[in-house]
């Protein structure tokens, strides 16, 4: 990695899914002034409110929805209907 690039404030923080309580360490330079211990170092904590282990594209959990079925029942329910 080159020297002198990043911002002074680059350094390593916890980013917290807050939907499931997973952490990983990575480096960032987004502004937090909560911290919590990870692996036994005090480190900034970063909030998620979802992440590849709670998002459900990622776990497995994506549903598929019937689109045409769905259009098909609005239009039958309002067929009636005239302005």
């Amino acid at each position: 990695m080159k020297q002198g690039i990043h911002p002074e404030n680059y350094r390593e923080v916890i980013f917290k899914d807050m939907s499931n309580g997973d952490m990983f360490l990575s480096r960032s330079c987004a502004k937090t002034n909560d911290t919590e211990v990870f692996e036994g170092v005090e480190y900034p904590v970063v909030k998620l409110e979802i992440s590849s282990s709670s998002h459900p594209f990622y776990t497995g959990k994506a549903k598929l929805v019937d689109t045409a079925g769905r259009v098909d029942k609005f239009m039958n329910r309002y067929k009636g209907l005239k302005k």
